[in-house]
């Protein structure tokens, strides 16, 4: 699954750095994760980075982009041009 920021968020602006895919930008009133560029970070860290720094823990599974890890892993292999 993707992750999503829910409305909890403060702006505190310490989770888009942390994203290796840029998959984090700040949105109308929050910040926001695509959906197409968020795989948890499988192929970069063992963690999702933007929960680890989140002071208000506001970064749940969305569960509206349900994916298993092997198409977490096909997806970063897609951003970042690496071959399996």
């Amino acid at each position: 699954m993707a992750l999503i920021i829910t409305d909890e968020c403060i702006n505190c602006d310490v989770c888009e750095p942390e994203c290796p895919n840029n998959a984090i930008s700040q949105g109308e009133e929050i910040y926001v994760i695509d959906p197409n560029l968020c795989t948890q970070c499988v192929g970069h860290y063992d963690e999702p980075q933007c929960q680890q720094v989140c002071p208000v823990d506001c970064i749940p599974l969305d569960p509206a982009h349900q994916e298993t890890h092997d198409e977490l892993y096909q997806k970063y292999l897609i951003i970042t041009g690496k071959s399996a």
